[in-house]
């Protein structure tokens, strides 16, 4: 059995990436905009927006809010010149307002003010789909395979929230799961943790006029950590929370 083991290791080798944050993903991939407002007129401004099905886009002043992008490309693909989606996977705020990309401004992802000091070494984590599509759930699944494996740097996500140390949310909340949130956060013990992962998550995404929606969850609660994308990558994520905590990677 060993030695089936030790054939395995060698015809595999190690897969898991060993910097995380060096890390570099293709270029087509979707991440951190860049955007300008050079050569737009005031009508194509206005087209502009409302090429955008959750109305990330605003004109005055010209900006795009990551909170609400589905990273969807539409707007690049008919304004070229002017929005142009980098590579960068490391969007993340503490602030809602932080995810706002300003024109002709190099956006970073922000540093926490006071990380977060756990005391274990460890935080444990209780995911709730309140309403999701699984695109960002099974990215937080994926955040535990083999080439991540987030549990290396002391992550990982427990079944119960009442061995948690946060609650990570996905999906716009639906009044079916507004109960499921509310009561599965209260399970948590105190100090905890509110990690909202998504778009969905952080703003409703295209269903946030919908009667069958109730954020009202949010109200109550501030979120400590939004993890933007649509959904957010495992390198992302992992990297984020990393932030949020002080950890190092």
């Amino acid at each position: 059995m060993i030695f089936d083991a030790i054939k395995i290791f060698f015809s595999h080798r190690k897969q898991t990436i060993k910097s995380i944050p060096n890390s570099v993903l293709p270029e087509k991939y979707r991440g951190v905009p860049e955007i300008t407002s050079d050569g737009l007129s005031s009508e194509q401004l206005k087209e502009l927006q409302q090429l955008c099905p959750t109305s990330a886009i605003e004109v005055k002043p010209f900006s795009l809010d990551m909170g609400k992008c589905l990273f969807c490309g539409e707007c690049e693909k008919c304004f070229p010149n002017n929005i142009h989606f980098t590579n960068q996977w490391k969007i993340w705020a503490f602030e809602r307002k932080q995810l706002i990309v300003h024109a002709n401004e190099k956006w970073h992802a922000p540093e926490p003010a006071n990380p977060v000091t756990l005391l274990n070494k460890t935080i444990r984590m209780r995911q709730l789909c309140a309403g999701g599509d699984m695109g960002c759930e099974l990215e937080l699944g994926a955040s535990s395979n083999v080439n991540f494996d987030m549990e290396r740097f002391g992550m990982s996500f427990t079944a119960s929230p009442r061995h948690a140390e946060a609650m990570v949310l996905t999906g716009p909340i639906t009044k079916n799961m507004s109960f499921a949130a509310e009561s599965t956060f209260s399970a948590i013990a105190d100090p905890k943790l509110l990690i909202l992962s998504g778009t969905d998550a952080i703003s409703g995404g295209m269903f946030v006029d919908s009667p069958d929606i109730d954020r009202s969850f949010l109200d109550r609660h501030k979120p400590d950590l939004y993890i933007a994308g649509s959904p957010a990558h495992p390198l992302n994520i992992i990297s984020s929370i990393a932030s949020l905590t002080g950890r190092t990677l």
